[in-house]
């Protein structure tokens, strides 16, 4: 299969790519490099990859309607997997227009591209911010999603809303993956893990919002891509039980699927420090903070609907992950 994968120097797409090109998959990765997080870690991400014969980079940002229609109509993709976006919560608060260029403007040049080159299948990265102000848990693909309480979640509420119209109105095939806070080697600057993990070997406070009381359904990056993967070889049907006087926001009479992918075992944030401190052999100062606007309190996903789909199974607990990603960190930065 010849994929299209953007953010190709990401967290999840650097590691996707090392899954398809191990199955034997021709990978074209794009990605604009940008200066959100250390761009030194994505190129060396990418310089990973660049080794392997069947993986061709381009620098190039989503957000560029001639170049990505350049890219649709100069090669031929079987499917494409869009993990480009600007991510973070925090961050769309102060930088929101860098949200819309990235998320909707990169998004609809995507869906072009996807439906002028006839793709086989696009598969996108959605999140678990969209279910904002929901507090029942688990979250169930076929809750309301209306209320979103950050502009990174309300794009990627819109890339479905958007992927729906292509799906109906071109029989495009598309399929929205909700990730869960994903973390493991090669992770994100960003993220809770790589900041706990850099403050505790430095001896400084970590920062702790909500003083702590927030749980999370930490999910492993092998286990995002696995789901990634089963997803991409089985492309969104439609729904010929989808009821239009009852309907459900997960699939449709197109040919459109949404998907929580997560690791269905939440643990609390306090937890998550205490296995750092034991990989690291060292305790935390903790900086017990409140809330951040834009954030939730916890989260948890049903993941019955993508199992019973393709069999996705998570299996790595946080005491595996953390100490894998505390091994690959110490070895990268050499701590």
């Amino acid at each position: 299969m010849n994929v299209l994968l953007t953010g190709a120097a990401g967290f999840i797409g650097s590691t996707l790519a090392h899954r398809l090109l191990a199955r034997g998959d021709t990978v074209m990765g794009i990605d604009n490099l940008n200066d959100y997080y250390d761009v030194g870690l994505k190129e060396a991400r990418v310089a990973r990859l660049t080794a392997k014969p069947k993986f061709h980079f381009e620098r190039l940002d989503v957000a560029s309607r001639e170049k990505m229609g350049s890219l649709f109509a100069s090669q031929k993709f079987d499917a494409v997997a869009h993990l480009a976006a600007q991510a973070g919560v925090r961050y769309s608060i102060e930088n929101p227009h860098v949200y819309v260029d990235a998320n909707l403007v990169g998004f609809i040049n995507i869906l072009e591209g996807c439906r002028r080159s006839e793709i086989g299948h696009l598969v996108y990265a959605s999140s678990s911010s969209v279910y904002g102000a929901n507090t029942k848990l688990p979250f169930s693909e076929n809750d309301s999603v209306d209320h979103p309480l950050s502009l990174y979640a309300a794009t990627k509420r819109a890339n479905e809303l958007m992927a729906h119209s292509y799906a109906h109105l071109y029989g495009l095939r598309c399929t929205g993956l909700r990730f869960f806070t994903v973390y493991g080697p090669w992770g994100r600057p960003d993220m809770a893990l790589f900041k706990f993990t850099k403050g505790i070997l430095a001896g400084e406070p970590i920062p702790v919002f909500n003083r702590g009381g927030m749980t999370r359904d930490f999910t492993y990056i092998e286990d995002i891509v696995e789901g990634v993967v089963r997803v991409m070889d089985r492309p969104a049907t439609p729904d010929r039980n989808w009821d239009p006087k009852s309907p459900t926001p997960a699939s449709s009479r197109g040919p459109f699927r949404i998907y929580n992918i997560g690791n269905n075992r939440p643990v609390k944030l306090m937890r998550y420090i205490e296995v750092l401190e034991q990989c690291l052999g060292k305790k935390a100062v903790l900086d017990l903070l409140p809330m951040q606007a834009g954030d939730v309190t916890a989260t948890t996903a049903d993941v019955s609907m993508l199992s019973t789909a393709t069999g996705y199974a998570p299996t790595t607990p946080v005491e595996v992950g953390v100490k894998r990603f505390v091994a690959w960190y110490r070895e990268y930065y050499r701590v």
